[in-house]
C-alpha cells in the first residue's frame, strides 16, 4: 500500500461483519445476565453479600471476573444493572475494568497465543497488570461523587427494599426477557458506531506506519496502546493479534493487552450508557497515563 489511506468497500464490509459477529455473542451474554440480575437478584441479598469495608469491596470487585467472566462488549450493561441493585460505585468500577481480562477464558487464550514467547509470564503479567489498573482507578473513583460520575438516571443511590416478589416463574422470565431486550437495543447502537470507526481504520489506514516505532520502548508502548484502541478487538481474542507483533517488546504487547479491553472506540460509545461525558474523558485520560506509565517505566523483561 503506497498511500496512508485507501478505502475498499468489500474489505470494509468483511471486517465490519467480523467485528460485529465476534462481539454480538458477548453482548447477548451480557444482556441475558443483566436481565437475570434485574429480576432474580434481590437488592437486600446483594447488600448482605458485599463487604462493608470499601477497600475489601474494591478487591472483591476486581476478582469477580473469575466467577462472572464477561467480555468488555457485555460488561457495561451488567454494571448498569448492578448499580441499580445497589452495588457500590467503586466495586462496580473495579469489576468493569478487571472482568474483561481477569477471568479464566482470557487467561487460557493469552497462554495459547504466546506459545514460544513466554506464555506463562505474559499471562500472569497481563492478569496482574489489569488487576492493578482496576484497583487503582476504582480507588480514585471511591472519592468522587456519584452525580459527577454517573448519568442522571443512575446517580441517585438506590433505595433497597426488602419485599416479597409475588410474581410467578413465568412472569419473572418474561420480565427478564423484556429487560434483556431493552439492554440489547441500547448497547447495540453504541457498539455499531464504534465498530464502524474501528473498521474504517483497520481497512483503510496503512498500519505499517507504526512498525518503525518498535525500537523505542516509550514509542512502542504508546503506539500499541493507540492501535489497541482503534482495532477494538475482543479481550478473548486480542492476544492472538498482539503475539504477531514480534518486533515489539513485551512491555508494548502488555500495554496493548491491558489498554484495549478498557479503552477502545466501541467502548467510548458504550460507556455513555452509564457514565457522564465529562467522566468518560477523565477516565480515558487517567487510563492512558496509568497504562503508559506502568508499561513504559516498570522493569518489565522481554519474554521473546
Amino acid at each position: 500500500m503506497d498511500h496512508w489511506f485507501w478505502f475498499s468497500s468489500s474489505d470494509f464490509a468483511y471486517a465490519f461483519l467480523s467485528i460485529v459477529l465476534e462481539g454480538v455473542p458477548f453482548i447477548l451474554a451480557g444482556v441475558v445476565l443483566s436481565g437475570l440480575i434485574d429480576v432474580f437478584l434481590p437488592p437486600r441479598l446483594l447488600a448482605r453479600l458485599l463487604p462493608r469495608n470499601a477497600a475489601s469491596g474494591i478487591l472483591l470487585g476486581g476478582c469477580l471476573g473469575a466467577i462472572l467472566p464477561m467480555c468488555e462488549c457485555g460488561i457495561v450493561v451488567v454494571i448498569r444493572r448492578l448499580l441499580q441493585k445497589g452495588l457500590p460505585l467503586s466495586s462496580a468500577m473495579a469489576y468493569l475494568l478487571a472482568a474483561p481480562v481477569v477471568n479464566p477464558i482470557v487467561a487460557i487464550s493469552t497462554y495459547a497465543a504466546f506459545r514460544g514467547q513466554g506464555p506463562l509470564e505474559m499471562m500472569l503479567c497481563r492478569m496482574a497488570l489489569s488487576f492493578v489498573i482496576a484497583v487503582v482507578v476504582a480507588s480514585v473513583v471511591h472519592f468522587l461523587q456519584r452525580a459527577w460520575v454517573l448519568r442522571a438516571d443512575l446517580a441517585m443511590a438506590p433505595v433497597v427494599h426488602d419485599h416479597h416478589d409475588e410474581r410467578s416463574g413465568e412472569d419473572k422470565v418474561a420480565a427478564a426477557v423484556r429487560a434483556s431486550t431493552g439492554d440489547f437495543l441500547d448497547v447495540t447502537v453504541f457498539f455499531v458506531l464504534g465498530a464502524t470507526v474501528a473498521t474504517l481504520f483497520n481497512t483503510s489506514v496503512n498500519q505499517q506506519l507504526i512498525m518503525p516505532l518498535a525500537e523505542d520502548r516509550a514509542a512502542s508502548v504508546g503506539s500499541m496502546m493507540a492501535l489497541a484502541a482503534v482495532l477494538s478487538l475482543c479481550s478473548t481474542s486480542d492476544a492472538f493479534v498482539a503475539a504477531t507483533f514480534t518486533a515489539f517488546p513485551s512491555a508494548a504487547k502488555l500495554a496493548f493487552l491491558s489498554f484495549g479491553p478498557v479503552v477502545d472506540l466501541k467502548l467510548v460509545f458504550i460507556y455513555a450508557l452509564v457514565f457522564r461525558k465529562r467522566f468518560i474523558v477523565f477516565l480515558i485520560a487517567g487510563l492512558v497515563v496509568l497504562v503508559f506509565g506502568l508499561c513504559a517505566f516498570l522493569p518489565i523483561p522481554d519474554f521473546r
